[in-house]
């Protein structure tokens, strides 16, 4: 237990300077690219829980609610560094997600001596793995779009008040904003449309039928409607800004409750 306190502490570290690097460097706030300093902590914010993640499982799942959040900032630090490499002014989400998913690793640390069991399933290990992976990888893309979707709200407040802040300053322009949001969004609903049909494979494998009515079932298939009625109200009358991003922290809500807050309820609050 004491190891496991340790390497929650020692990710934990890893992610603070990239939590505040924004708020104390000027480089943010006047829309500079990102440097060597930038490039350096993001580094850092992404070995330390991929770090901990792969040393922990060591090829084994492990369902705890601990284990559960870590894994989730390891894939959300994963993207997020594919989105720096890969767009203009993806970087500048840092300011509103690192401090999230510091505060997510606080309650990850606070939570270690919370029961880590090690998954036991009948059905095949790929089915479980796969099924596994692509639940990890919804929920950091719907994490990043719901990161998107506040700065586009964030951003759009400021521009109706004619009064930009401090923090607007530093996030993505309005428009990149929602293009992260929407690309985000369409990723998530194929991904999360793969992770329905690979859980109702497992579920078969193990008890014979293809649906099964529980908390974590009926979150998942809410945020897959949400996700979906607002892409097609998008295509349809281009339903955007604080309506859109609202629908997005709803589908984000939803998939938070059914994916660690149905582990919260049954590690925490049951045990």
């Amino acid at each position: 237990m004491l190891q496991n306190v340790l390497f929650s502490l020692t990710a934990l570290l890893a992610l603070m300077p990239a939590s505040l690097l924004a708020y104390v460097r000027d480089g943010f706030r006047q829309g500079r690219g990102p440097d060597a300093v930038f490039w350096a902590v993001l580094f850092v914010a992404v070995a330390g829980p991929l770090a901990w993640a792969v040393v922990q499982l060591d090829g084994t799942w492990r369902t705890g609610l601990s284990t559960t959040l870590w894994v989730s900032i390891a894939a959300c630090m994963v993207l997020y560094s594919g989105l720096c490499l890969t767009t203009r002014s993806g970087w500048r989400l840092m300011p509103l997600l690192l401090p999230y998913l510091l505060l997510v690793g606080l309650f990850a640390t606070a939570a270690t001596e919370a029961p880590d069991p090690t998954l036991s399933a009948s059905a095949p290990t790929v089915w479980v793995d796969l099924h596994i992976g692509v639940s990890v990888t919804t929920y950091a893309l719907l994490t990043l779009a719901a990161v998107s979707a506040l700065a586009a709200f964030l951003q759009e407040r400021a521009l109706k008040a004619k009064r930009p802040t401090a923090l607007t300053r530093m996030l993505p322009p309005m428009a990149d904003s929602e293009q992260f949001q929407g690309r985000l969004l369409v990723a998530s609903e194929i991904v999360l449309g793969l992770g329905l049909a690979t859980g109702m494979s497992v579920l078969y494998f193990e008890q014979g039928v293809l649906f099964r009515v529980d908390h974590k079932t009926v979150l998942s298939v809410a945020t897959f409607i949400v996700i979906g009625g607002l892409l097609i109200a998008h295509a349809a009358t281009g339903v955007r800004g604080r309506r859109a991003a609202r629908f997005v922290l709803l589908a984000f809500l939803l998939l938070t409750l059914g994916y660690p807050g149905v582990k919260f309820v049954t590690d925490i609050l049951i045990s």
